[in-house]
């Protein structure tokens, strides 16, 4: 592992999507030239600032610029009430994480460019214009849900917020009250429709490619790719993060599982592993970026 001494630079950044929403985040990277640029797409309904002690930790570390930056209307792109806003999942995914990676490819054209998504940030990279500039992506408890794909002691809360509470709050509210259905956080309408639709279908997010999603050009995705499940994740467990290989046939992927035990950790979960308590983990994370 390399080391650096030299204090840590974080700048604001500020991107266009293709159809005009202005997305905002940060650059963290060492003082000293970076050795690599790194996109990090979010879990849903997690802002940047949740990274932020992965991000510093990663650019100081490693040498990388990392670029941490908030979805459309969410984070500190939020200005309005949720009942008021129309975004959906594939707004966050096809447009906001293509946005990201090109301005991350304008911002450092001379350095190789790599990317970690966690949970949906894994999901939609072969959509990406600029993906075949990246040669190493790691995903991070990232693949294709399903509602049957869960724990048995877990179905009758996944029922309900598929089914009861879920498709009845967001009718009644104009959004899904998250927090209180015990998610971490509340979501816009239109991201727990398509999100619903999408986990009840075998497919996930595939089962609409070519249809109400564009066709994603697979052949540009070749990157190197490390699947990271951890353990004790009941909301994508291991065989479903392994499933994610099948987004990205021309990849040359590999699987890589995170035991809580092996780190001295008693739980680490879906979101907690870039929690700065779960640090010991991270390196494992690193590793495929940094080879």
């Amino acid at each position: 592992m390399s080391h650096f001494a030299s204090p840590l630079i974080r700048t604001p950044a500020r991107f266009a999507a293709t159809d005009g929403r202005i997305l905002q985040g940060y650059w963290s990277a060492p003082d000293d030239k970076p050795r690599m640029a790194v996109v990090l797409h979010a879990a849903t309904g997690v802002p940047a600032g949740y990274y932020r002690a992965f991000v510093e930790w990663l650019a100081l570390a490693h040498g990388a610029a990392v670029l941490a930056y908030d979805y459309r209307d969410w984070g500190e792109g939020l200005d309005r009430p949720l009942r008021e806003i129309q975004t959906r999942m594939s707004d966050w995914g096809l447009l906001d994480q293509d946005a990201a990676l090109t301005h991350a490819v304008a911002a450092f054209p001379d350095l190789p460019i790599r990317v970690v998504g966690h949970s949906l940030g894994g999901h939609w990279l072969a959509f990406h214009d600029r993906i075949d500039r990246v040669d190493r992506v790691v995903t991070v408890a990232s693949g294709p849900a399903h509602w049957l794909a869960h724990p048995l002691m877990k179905l009758p809360g996944v029922l309900s917020l598929w089914w009861l509470a879920g498709p009845a709050a967001t009718l009644a509210l104009g959004y899904l009250p998250g927090r209180r259905l015990g998610l971490g956080a509340d979501l816009p309408a239109g991201v727990f429709w398509q999100w619903r639709r999408w986990c009840l279908r075998t497919g996930y997010s595939r089962s609409d490619w070519g249809a109400r999603l564009p066709e994603p050009d697979l052949d540009k995705a070749r990157f190197d790719l490390d699947l990271i499940a951890i353990a004790d994740d009941w909301m994508i467990p291991p065989a479903v993060v392994w499933r994610l290989a099948d987004f990205y046939p021309k990849a040359v992927s590999k699987r890589t599982l995170v035991e809580p035990k092996a780190f001295g950790l008693d739980a680490i979960g879906h979101l907690a592993v870039f929690r700065d308590r779960n640090r010991a983990a991270w390196p494992l994370i690193a590793a495929s970026l940094t080879l």
